[in-house]
């Protein structure tokens, strides 16, 4: 047995004392201390594991916030969990580690998860109050119980004095009632959280399972009661011959700030006896595929936007349709002009862009003057012989001229009406409106915001008439109404029935014959719109503004003329669709909106980020520095890792002191290294190993790279990026603190044979490399996780966009999120995946502070291929022969 002991000795001590004397126990002691220190750090690449995982999700709140993306509750409650999960893992892995000396950690925890959780259950819901509310009764202090366009109706016929259709509205209190019977909304909220909405196919199966459930679920027999009890009081008040129009009013139309505008459904000449019947429709199609779709973009979950619905007697109408008291579209040109959309019988042509409707245009003085006037091409005989009635009996000098809906007369009315209107509501309005037959009376059946007449898609000049195109364009197709102005390019997609839907490319331009509402779900994707009707008050068009997306209405033969016309440039400014791309004509136009902004979803993520993000514990040496103080996820995160880094390699337990040996290799920067077996050629006596007792592959394959080019130091930063990294460092309260500790300077590598972690720091940025090296490639990866930076939010941002991508060209999954950069490669053969790691030490050091020059175009791209360049000569560099070092 001695024998035995005496040659493990010789082993150990690298053959150079063969007659020294064994200390059996000081053996068995640091064997013992390995067995731990592999334990350990197991524990702390779990908790590594999961600060990246919290750090991701974090990273990701804050991107989605920005409102480049869209997302849902479903996405809220999703990154809750996932952050709340790795932070609990860190939490328990620490006090593993520590023998659980930071137990107040888990209470801090506790008091954060709880308060996320309580905002994640609260529900939108206005269960209390009557069933149904008289339109002479509401007002617009009633608008959470009817929605916003009962409440509208009901405010302007008693504060304006104007006609409106006879009515009630089923309230909101109903449809709680409703959707809390028989667990109706918990089923339809479930299938709403566990789909992608995201996937268009998903979104229509999703879409056909929860109306079909609305439709079969049975009313509260209290709420059918009260609805055909009013009906028949409408039937005494109106005569036998009564027809009913039952028209949503969701609550979150308008007062969110967006539209809906065509989002939902409403259904015209009902029969009372089937008012109850029609009033599930209306609810059922509130989870249509256009309406889901809508809500998703904007961030409004489905308890944000409960639905009331307006029970209204019929209008016999003449004419009809929508009066703007500001042109959105002349409105993005500064010009002031009041607009009218109309056509013969009900207005629900013009909004449902079926039909191109007749134009006046007036100008905003009072009284109104017509400037200009355009009558459509209608068959003969659309007229309707209502029409016909009416404006014989208004008198010649009202009558209609020419096949028009309107007489000039009636048109001037109708811009007076709209704009008394937005005096009175102290806003532009868009108006609803039918001229009923017989009468000439004059009834509004809607009057709400119109909050896209500051101009939507507008250029830097908005003023400005568009200038004559460059020449040498080829014209496919020309005319029709700029509903929305801008350019867009793509590729020319004519959509016929709705299971196109599912073929439209991302990017495309959308070329439809009807301009009706449910296109709407493409729009996100799309970067262009056409269509052969409709006109600017159509519901599509009210869309296409509000997403600021380029499109023409009324185009003739559009389907046939780019049917095969591949890549197009739409020109809404001049009326005119491009072949080909046409880039120059896109220099001076605005980004996209962020339609997220101020939604319910978008809010209720920000007030959770104020219980994730925000990083108070910026002093590790401070007495604050404790788990009293940790007030966000990302307070506890710090903590953790700035604790269970020092138990690894501080003070009188970390491996740093007990077997950390400083590295010997000519660097300025501190390195330590910790063997956790296998990972020096020798046993390596003192405080210093040389590098060239490194056995650790990984190790060396990344040290190859990080001396494989000299590095010429930090670029030289104009004054501009000198001063963002001043400003930051002085101003920035969550940049860390750069007080010295004994962990400031300490960059730490914790090794096997072919294992390797890397703990590092230069200046304000921190790193981690992780890699494993072995014969089976089912187990190799290499990891780099990246973050900091001294530089302001947005150079910060740039440099790590720039190393994704220039590790995504050499085999890595890589995501830049904010300023944190998150890269591995898989499932690589031994030499692939220590080739990689090389390419990572490369990137360590060459890319230091170089987030200073990033706003610099020339200089940051310059940068950027010389770090391409570098790499994939240093990519078809051949290794150093690192396995010949291993013992």
């Amino acid at each position: 047995m001695w024998k035995k002991v005496l040659e493990s000795v010789r082993r150990l001590c690298g053959g150079r004392n063969p007659d020294a004397t064994p200390d059996v126990e000081e053996l068995a002691r640091e064997e013992e201390f390995k067995a731990r220190l592999r334990e350990r750090c197991a524990r702390f690449r779990r908790l590594l594991a999961a600060n990246k995982n919290a750090l991701e999700a974090m990273s990701d709140v804050e991107e989605r916030l920005t409102g480049r993306r869209p997302f849902g509750m479903s996405y809220v409650r999703a990154v809750s969990t996932r952050s709340t999960a790795a932070v609990f893992q860190m939490v328990r892995e620490l006090n593993a580690l520590s023998e659980n000396k930071y137990a107040g950690l888990q209470a801090a925890f506790d008091r954060i998860r709880q308060e996320m959780e309580s905002m994640l259950s609260r529900r939108i819901s206005v269960a209390d109050g009557p069933l149904i509310l008289p339109l002479e009764d509401i007002r617009l202090a009633d608008l959470p119980q009817v929605g916003g366009k009962m409440a509208n109706l009901g405010e302007l016929a008693a504060g304006v004095g104007l006609d409106v259709p006879v009515g009630f509205a089923v309230t909101v209190s109903a449809y709680e009632r409703f959707m809390n019977c028989n667990g109706l909304r918990d089923e339809l909220e479930s299938r709403i959280q566990s789909t992608d909405m995201r996937s268009l196919d998903a979104l229509f199966s999703l879409s056909a399972a929860l109306q079909q459930q609305v439709l079969t679920a049975p009313l509260p027999p209290e709420l059918e009661e009260a609805i055909t009890e009013a009906v028949e009081r409408m039937r005494e008040r109106l005569g036998p011959d009564l027809k009913l129009a039952l028209r949503s009013s969701a609550v979150g139309e308008d007062a969110l700030g967006v539209t809906f505008a065509g989002q939902y459904r409403s259904e015209l000449n009902v029969l009372p006896e089937e008012a109850c019947e029609v009033w599930k429709e209306i609810v059922a199609a509130k989870y249509a595929v256009t309406a889901m779709s809508y809500r998703f973009q904007h961030g409004i979950p489905d308890d944000a936007a409960p639905m009331s619905v307006g029970v209204l007697a019929m209008v016999k109408a003449a004419a009809g349709g929508v009066a703007y008291s500001r042109d959105p579209v002349a409105a993005a040109q500064g010009l002031e002009r009041v607009a009218l959309n109309a056509v013969p019988g009900l207005p629900q042509a013009v909004v449902d862009g079926t039909v191109t409707p007749d134009v006046f245009i007036f100008s905003r003085e009072n009284p109104p003057r017509l400037l200009e006037k355009r009558i459509a091409n209608r068959q003969p005989g659309q007229a309707t012989a209502a029409v016909e009635k009416a404006m014989s009996a208004s008198g010649p000098e009202h009558g209609v001229r020419g096949g028009a809906s309107l007489s000039d007369a009636q048109a001037a009315t109708l811009a007076r009406v709209a704009l008394a209107l937005e005096e009175y509501y102290s806003e532009p309005q868009d108006v609803e409106w039918a001229i009923e037959a017989g009468e000439g009376r004059v009834v509004v059946l809607q009057s709400r915001p119109l909050r896209e007449a500051a101009g939507a898609g507008e250029c830097s000049d908005a003023a400005a008439p568009p200038a004559p195109p460059p020449p040498g364009l080829t014209v496919l197709a020309c005319g029709g109404v700029p509903v929305s102005p801008g350019v867009g390019m793509g590729q020319a997609f004519v959509a016929r029935k709705e299971v196109d839907m599912l073929s439209f490319p991302a990017g495309g331009v959308l070329v439809v014959e009807r301009a009706r509402p449910r296109w709407a779900t493409l729009l996100p994707r799309a970067a262009g719109l056409i269509s052969e009707t409709g006109g600017m008050a159509g519901h599509l068009a009210s869309v296409a503004r509000e997403y600021r997306l380029p499109a023409i209405f009324s185009l003739p033969d559009a389907c046939r003329l780019l049917a095969d016309a591949g890549e197009v440039t739409v020109d809404a400014s001049r009326n005119r669709v491009f072949a080909g791309l046409q880039p120059q004509l896109l220099a001076d136009c605005v980004a996209q909106p962020d339609l997220m902004a101020g939604s319910p979803v978008q809010e209720r993520l920000a007030a959770l980020a104020r219980l994730m993000t925000p990083l108070h514990l910026l002093d590790p040496e401070s007495p604050d520095f404790s788990p009293a103080n940790c007030r966000s996820l990302h307070d506890i995160t710090r903590f953790c890792h700035e604790k269970a880094a020092r138990i690894m390699f501080d003070g009188e337990a970390g491996a740093s002191r007990r077997m950390g040996k400083q590295l010997k290799a000519g660097g300025k920067l501190q390195y330590w290294v910790v063997d956790m077996g296998g990972g020096f050629t020798r046993p390596v006596r003192g405080s210093v190993v040389d590098l060239a007792e490194i056995a650790c592959a990984p190790m060396l394959a990344l040290w190859d790279g990080m001396v494989a080019v000299p590095w010429a130091g930090p670029p030289s930063a104009g004054a501009a990026g000198f001063m963002s990294v001043v400003f930051e460092s002085a101003m920035n309260p969550e940049l860390e603190s750069m007080a010295p500790n004994s962990m400031a300077n300490r960059n730490v590598f914790i090794i096997s044979a072919r294992y390797m972690i890397l703990q590092a720091r230069y200046g304000y940025h921190f790193c981690t490399v992780e890699c494993l090296a072995d014969d089976d490639s089912h187990d190799n990866f290499v990891s780099f996780q990246f973050k900091g930076g001294a530089a302001d939010r947005e150079r910060r941002r740039l440099r790590a966009e720039m190393l994704a991508e220039l590790l995504e060209n050499h085999d890595f999954r890589a995501e830049a999120k904010d300023d944190s950069l998150f890269a591995v490669a898989e499932g690589l053969d031994a030499q692939e995946t220590l080739q990689r790691a090389r390419l990572l030490g490369y990137l360590l050091i060459h890319t230091r502070q170089v987030d200073m020059i990033m706003l610099d175009r020339d200089r940051a791209e310059a940068l950027g291929n010389k770090l391409a360049r570098d790499m994939r000569e240093l990519s078809q560099r051949p290794l150093p022969a690192f396995e010949r070092r291993a013992h």
